[in-house]
């Protein structure tokens, strides 16, 4: 039971990922897809282009695969299922979303609300992308 199961790590975080960037198309794209245009707007920003786009899809389902790795990594020491993938998401989203939800709220002006939505909504989509994962993952057989 010592064994990290890599071929479930990948699948589990791929999975993972796709609920993630499914996710991330409905929060930017739906829910705040004219704010943030009339952010880019009044920031001067440009659009992000196609290459930003492929990018963070792909950094999307990286971290899925990390995701599940760090689900599969704490495991053995907090017995598997749904709580021990809540673990691993609460520990990604609060080294990701926390910190970078706060930091882009200071630097760029994102309105407190706005920030507060986000956060809250990265922290349903990790847990429900680490749930995903988890029930895929099996520990490799010796």
């Amino acid at each position: 039971m010592d064994r990290i199961n890599v071929g479930r790590v990948l699948l589990g975080g791929l999975l993972a990922g796709l609920v993630m960037n499914i996710s991330e198309f409905v929060l930017n794209s739906i829910v705040l897809g004219a704010q943030m245009k009339d952010f880019f707007t009044s920031h001067k920003f440009t659009d992000p282009a196609g290459s930003f786009i492929a990018i963070a899809v792909m950094l999307t389902f990286v971290l899925g695969v990390a995701l599940v790795l760090l689900y599969a990594m704490i495991r053995p020491r907090f017995g598997p299922g749904p709580r021990t993938a809540i673990i691993a998401a609460v520990l990604v989203w609060f080294f990701i979303a926390v910190y970078t939800g706060i930091l882009n709220n200071v630097l760029f002006g994102i309105p407190a609300g706005t920030a507060i939505l986000v956060i809250v909504w990265v922290l349903v989509e990790y847990i429900l992308g680490a749930l995903v994962g988890a029930f895929v993952y099996k520990e490799a057989q010796p």
